[in-house]
């Protein structure tokens, strides 16, 4: 199969697992930074998520998470031309289902299966050292998330208790924080140009800025987080190795 990926979520399924004289074109995100794939990018052709460039591809398959638009998959149908979704996961457990079936999708079964072998061995080592210390990820733009997130799983996949107990994506707790702190901050998407905060950001705020300097930080790449896949165990394994410290 000959194929184009058309965001760089799918990109990141693409260039670890199809080889790449398959790969007809990824997204232009697949050597941005935040992107986990993106030494691989490296000479692969771009394309940009328009129904007319990919048809001119001539692909055999097409590979997305939100590429396109949501009536991309409906439409590449109707020109025969198959979709594989990557899928949306809420839990770890989802995540390694997905991998391997999307590995299958791509005729790349073996591949996919060595992925999910490793991701649950690294999580068997990481339960047998578990800290139990509260976390509270943080974000250049102010935000943060509790119970009911992939975020929340890689807290707890590492052994730790989530500092923020409200469920979904939130503000940064500046009260809470004023009288009491985490143990660890994870601090996620500091080191690119995406995420940055407005004049507005809670992350503005000497409450939010003291956490950065006084807790023990670990940082937590963007591309580890992005997007839901193997990658996600490296955030894991960073807030487990924080927790020792």
């Amino acid at each position: 199969m000959r194929i184009v990926s058309l965001d760089y979520c799918a990109d990141q399924y693409v260039l670890k697992f199809v080889d790449k004289d398959r790969i007809l074109a990824v997204s232009p995100d697949a050597a941005r930074d935040f992107s986990y794939m993106q030494d691989a990018a490296g000479g692969v052709p771009t394309v940009r998520p328009v129904a007319e460039d990919v048809l001119l591809l001539k692909p055999d398959l097409v590979v997305r998470s939100y590429g396109g638009g949501p009536d991309a998959a409906k439409f590449f149908a109707e020109v025969g031309i198959p979709v594989l979704d990557i899928g949306w996961a809420p839990d770890l457990k989802t995540v390694m289902s997905n991998i391997q079936r999307v590995a299958d999708g791509l005729d790349e079964h073996e591949r996919g299966a060595e992925v999910v072998t490793r991701m649950e061995t690294r999580l068997q080592e990481i339960a047998q050292q578990a800290e139990g210390k509260s976390v509270l990820y943080m974000t250049p733009a102010g935000v943060t998330t509790g119970p009911g997130t992939l975020v929340h799983e890689i807290i707890t996949a590492a052994g730790l208790e989530n500092f923020q107990t409200q469920s979904g994506w939130r503000s940064i707790p500046l009260e809470e924080l004023a009288y009491r702190q985490p143990d660890i901050i994870g601090a996620a998407f500091f080191e690119t140009l995406t995420n940055h905060p407005d004049a507005w950001s809670p992350m503005k705020h000497p409450v939010a800025l003291k956490q950065l300097s006084d807790e023990t930080v670990v940082p937590l790449k963007g591309a580890w987080t992005s997007c839901n896949g193997w990658f996600l165990m490296d955030a894991v394994e960073a807030l487990a190795e924080g927790a020792k410290e």
